[in-house]
This record gives C-alpha cells, structure tokens and sequence, in this order.
C-alpha cells in the first residue's frame, strides 16, 4: 500500500482511485496481488483449471444451481459458524507465497474452486466474507480482470464505472522487479446481515499500518464484490495508528 508515516498528514487524493497515485503503488492491490494467478494446488483438493473464458455466460459461477442451498454445483465449505463475527481466524488458515507476495486461503471458509484467474466458493459466514473481501480485489490487476469483474463483482452502474476506469490502466505481471513491503495484517467485520457485509482491511507496511474497506453481497450462490456508486472496489487508503479492534491474521 501507499506509505504513512506515523502521525503524518495526507490530504485526500481526488479522482477516480483507478488513477490516484496510492492505488497505482499498491504493494498489495497490485504487486502481492498478480502473483495469486499462478499459485498451484491448494490444500482444500481443487486445484487452478484452465484460463477461465471471458464470456460471463461460461464462467464458473453462471452455471445451473441444482442444490438446495442455492449455491453453484461442487461448491462445500463449511457455514456452521452463522452469523458469528470471527474473534479469531480458521485453524486451517494457509499463507500461500509466491516470490512477492502472501495471500490467506482456507480450506473450510474458501476459497475453495478455482478456475483460471476466478477463486470461489466462499463459506456463507462473516469469514467467508472476509475471505472474499481479501482475495477477489487481489485478482484485478492482471489480463483476466474482466473475467474476474463479470463473475466476482455485483453486476450495475457501479460495476460499469469500474469497467470503464480500469480499462485505461494498463495490466501488470508483477515483473518489474519493484520490492514489496507490504503485507495483510488484520480485518475487522464493520457490519453483516447475511446478504451484505462491509469489511475493513488492515494493511502492514515498513512505516506502519494502514486501513481500505471492501462491501460485499450475497449473490448468485457466493460472496461477491459490491462497488460503491464511483465504481470503486475499496474505500481510499488511510493511516491507521491501532490495532485494536482488528483479527489479526498472526503470519
């Protein structure tokens, strides 16, 4: 993320956050980030397919839902935690590392589908709101990202605007060699009915912490983006002196 001194004053960046400065030198929405694509077999047994097609009519959250729960075939995690907010993080929580980055994966909350550039299937839990929080921003930096925005982000004006503004940002490999310093440390559950929760985001750096917040939604059968009215995916950066209130994730 952006670098915060403690105690520094930093004024608001205006315009669309595709083009603030603080996004473009994320550490985490764009160099951790690009590494998840090529991450091999995960411990929860279903390992990355192919490169997922384009078309939302084929990706892997639009196909027919034949179960009673409503979600997407071959999609189990595990949702006898309710509504309960996470005091703690899963005991089979997994860093999965990739030259540049880390990124947390559970085997009983999600995700646990994958198919090409889509992580999916997210426990209906505030955890697997968090997870979905955490994982799908990390997934939109790369050439996939449509594919990504058509099945993982909350279809309307919000998501037309984020189309719009990404597309003039050119995609990244994560090859520049540029170090990174950042890391997820934390969340904290700011609201959850079940069909929507806002989750804040706790992000460590060399200079301290800092803070974003993602909203997401139940829709379709898994945890979903929701973009706010300017097509943003998370809230802008901002310093954090604390980390009280926050779960940390203790990697």
């Amino acid at each position: 993320m952006g670098i915060f001194k403690r105690g520094e004053q930093r004024s608001e960046e205006s315009g669309p956050y595709w083009k603030q400065r603080s996004w473009q030198a994320s550490a985490v929405f764009l160099a951790l980030v690009v590494v998840l694509g090529v991450i091999g077999t995960l411990t929860s047994g279903s390992g990355p397919g192919g490169r997922a097609e384009a078309s939302v009519s084929k990706g892997p959250l639009s196909g027919t839902v034949t179960r009673k729960d409503g979600r997407p075939g071959g999609c189990r995690t595990d949702d006898s935690a309710g509504d309960a907010i996470p005091a703690s993080v899963p005991k089979d929580i997994t860093w999965h590392t990739l030259g540049i980055g880390r990124v947390p994966v559970s085997a009983s909350a999600g995700p646990t589908k994958f198919q090409g550039a889509v992580w999916w299937c997210f426990a209906h839990t505030p955890m697997g709101a968090v997870l979905a929080a955490t994982v799908i921003p990390t997934r939109m930096s790369g050439s996939e990202w449509r594919t990504v925005t058509d099945q993982q982000v909350v279809a309307g004006q919000g998501r037309r605007l984020f189309v719009f503004q990404r597309t003039a940002v050119p995609d990244t490999d994560g090859s520049d060699g540029a170090p990174v310093s950042s890391s997820y440390a934390g969340f904290r559950v700011t609201s959850y009915t079940g069909e929507a929760a806002t989750v804040m985001l706790l992000i460590k750096n060399d200079q301290g912490y800092a803070r974003t917040s993602v909203s997401v939604r139940w829709s379709g059968g898994d945890w979903k983006i929701q973009p706010d009215g300017s097509g943003g995916l998370y809230s802008q950066l901002a310093p954090e002196q604390s980390v009280v209130g926050y779960t940390l994730w203790g990697a």
